[in-house]
């Protein structure tokens, strides 16, 4: 597995609402700090619709793509 470098684009999947109004989705981050490479967890600039959401310690999930976690964007040789 890569290890995304500083700037590098990712996808985060957002949580969505706990009442279903809205769905988890992909949004585009921005690795902003070393990624740690047993762990794989990132430093993220999330990308929204609405602004910015900065989150520290993603864990990285290429498989299951669960809200909260950041993979490849789908069809990147990285993935």
């Amino acid at each position: 597995m890569t290890v995304p470098t500083v700037g590098r684009i990712v996808h985060y999947k957002s949580y969505g609402t706990p009442g279903g109004e809205f769905e988890p989705e992909c949004r585009a981050a921005i690795v902003a700090s070393d990624v740690d490479p047993l762990s794989m967890e990132a430093t993220l600039v999330v990308v929204n619709p609405t602004g910015l959401f900065f989150n520290q310690q993603c864990k990285h999930d290429p498989h299951t793509k669960k809200g909260g976690t950041w993979h490849w964007p789908e069809g990147t040789p990285n993935a």
